[in-house]
């Protein structure tokens, strides 16, 4: 009976994960649903883009520039006639000036290719942290995955457990009435029952907790329906030789994305520093420029005539003339004006650093320490990951060790318990050899479980070194 109540209270509490249940998720559809919704991994796409938007700033850095520009000016009184360069007296003059440019750097110490070959390393290695991100996500939610399935094996120990206990206290209960047993047998075997009644409230609270851990992971709005397979995890405990601590390191070495990112860094730091030795070098820069303009008081010249003029006499009193020119002018057009005031230019420019307040070698000097720190954040990570891989498999054979000896002893205690069992059901032990001998069991059945996904999770972590994909 009270098992039944327990398991009552047990469907109540878990009904918000179960009542409308209609597809149980496996650890392949966890994983892509948490890499989609991943707030971590969604920032590092973003950070991803800036990376690809600065490298294409950069490629198109190398392009020539081309700017082109206007103005009109109003002037009164004595003003500057820009087309002439000649001053007016107390007129307005209205003018107007177009000129378009362009600027191309021939050299300059191959800095813009090494710019483009420092933003796109720094792309790859953005890449490659959001693969390492995506990785991390993975781990966390297949270990949430397996210490689900672990917590279901410990709620199903437990239950068969309060099912037992519950079995011997009914059997008490007739002893008891029929004379053969003392009443504080039946007292100290329900004592047990309401144990094994809290041990199974408390192992279901643990399910329920690994399920609220798995769905944070997952960043899902809500638990309604939310259910993971079950596979046979007995199956899969199929050892075979693993491969030496060396062979999965150079597997992972040069697979992980968390060191290729930092190889992908290092170079990028490489290529910085040849952007900062690059200021050293000489700038060969070509500029050409395009530009007219318009003036209001301009008149264009439409012909000379010739006119006579006196200029005196001869002795003879005769007159003598002489000619002069008299100019005539017209409007002046403004698109015309533009096509006449029309100018280019061409400029090869040099400019050689020689001395700016060391600020060229102050920054030489901090892009070789970045160089020199990326260089030994690669060490670093490498050593790590000789470590991790080095833990790891010895945690795996450890794991598959504690299993193989832990199997046995669940045997063997199953074993003596079914032996003290039967000598309490005729009264030949106490309560308290029976309960000594049921937590014995219980203790090596939970040490099986442990050893068992324990040496699950070592090994998939070390199949994850070596490429394979995670699964379960």
């Amino acid at each position: 009976m009270r098992y039944r109540i327990i398991l009552w209270v047990w469907g109540v509490a878990m009904l918000p994960l179960h009542m409308t249940a209609q597809e149980s998720w496996g650890l392949q559809k966890c994983i892509e649903y948490a890499l989609e919704h991943n707030i971590q991994v969604k920032q590092q796409q973003l950070n991803t883009q800036v990376s690809k938007q600065a490298l294409k700033q950069t490629r198109l850095s190398a392009l020539p520039s081309l700017n082109a520009g206007a103005n009109h000016n109003f002037s009164y009184g004595r003003a500057l006639d820009e087309t002439t360069y000649e001053f007016t007296q107390d007129q307005q003059v209205q003018s107007s000036n177009f000129n378009v440019s362009s600027s191309l750097t021939l050299f300059s110490g191959f800095q813009k290719w090494n710019a483009i070959k420092r933003d796109r390393f720094s792309v790859k290695a953005s890449l490659q942290a959001l693969e390492r991100l995506k990785n991390d996500v993975s781990l966390n939610v297949a270990s949430a995955y397996l210490q689900i399935l672990f917590n279901h094996e410990l709620v199903e120990v437990a239950s068969d457990q309060l099912k037992l206990i519950d079995q011997q206290v009914e059997r008490t209960a007739k002893l008891v009435e029929a004379g053969s047993l003392a009443k504080g047998n039946l007292l100290e075997i329900e004592a047990q029952a309401a144990n094994e009644e809290l041990n199974l409230v408390n192992q279901q609270n643990q399910l329920r907790s690994s399920y609220i851990s798995l769905i944070q992971l997952l960043e899902l709005d809500t638990a309604d329906g939310f259910e993971i397979e079950r596979p046979q995890t007995d199956q899969l405990i199929q050892h075979q030789p693993l491969p030496p601590v060396d062979t999965i390191y150079q597997a992972a070495r040069g697979y992980l994305p968390r060191i290729k990112s930092a190889k992908y860094q290092l170079q990028s730091r490489e290529e910085a520093l040849g952007v900062a030795k690059g200021q050293l070098s000489p700038r060969i820069s070509l500029n050409l420029n395009y530009g007219s303009g318009y003036s209001s008081i301009r008149d264009r010249l439409a012909g000379v005539d010739s006119v006579s003029i006196p200029i005196g006499r001869t002795a003879n009193n005769i007159p003598v003339y002489a000619t002069q020119p008299i100019p005539h002018y017209r409007d002046y057009p403004f698109w015309q004006q533009l096509q006449d005031n029309a100018s280019t230019s061409v400029m090869f420019s040099l400019s050689i650093p020689i001395f700016n307040g060391w600020q060229v070698r102050h920054s030489i000097g901090n892009a070789r320490v970045n160089m020199l720190n990326a260089r030994y954040e690669l060490e670093s990570r490498e050593n790590q990951l000789f470590k991790d891989i080095q833990n790891a498999r010895a945690d795996a054979v450890a794991a598959w060790k504690k299993y193989q000896a832990a199997q046995k002893t669940v045997q063997s205690m199953k074993e003596a318990f079914k032996y003290t069992r039967q000598k309490f059901e005729v009264g030949l032990v106490n309560s308290i050899e029976f309960n000594t001998a049921k937590n014995n069991l219980i203790r090596a059945q939970s040490e099986l479980l442990q050893a068992k996904y324990e040496y699950l999770f070592k090994t998939r972590i070390l199949d994850f070194y070596q490429g394979k994909p995670l699964n379960i």
